[in-house]
C-alpha cells in the first residue's frame, strides 16, 4: 500500500517551491523541479518521522492503544498533470 498526497510547486526565480496540501510542515525548495520533488519526499518523510516522535515522547508509559490506521487509497483531486494557472 502506498500512501498518496497533493504535491504543488511553484516556479519562482530561484528555481521552485514546493509543499504537500494535506501535510502542514512539509515544504521545500529546489533549483529544478526535479531537485523540489526530491526534497519534498524528504521533507514528508521527515514530517511524519517528527510527528511520531513528538507522539511517542508525549503519550510517556501512558496505557494506550496504538494501531495501524489503513484508508482506502484514491486518486488526488486533480492529478499531477494538471497545472492550475494563477
Amino acid at each position: 500500500m502506498q500512501l498518496q498526497f497533493t504535491a504543488v510547486f511553484e516556479k519562482v526565480r530561484e528555481g521552485y517551491v514546493g509543499f504537500v496540501e494535506e501535510l502542514p510542515g512539509a515544504n521545500t525548495q529546489g533549483a529544478s523541479l526535479e531537485e523540489a520533488r526530491s526534497n519534498l519526499a524528504e521533507a514528508v518523510r521527515l514530517v511524519l518521522e517528527a510527528n511520531r516522535t513528538l507522539a511517542e515522547e508525549s503519550l510517556g508509559s501512558k496505557d494506550v492503544i496504538r494501531e495501524p490506521l489503513r484508508l482506502p487509497a484514491h486518486p488526488a483531486p486533480r492529478g499531477p498533470w494538471v497545472r492550475v494557472a494563477s
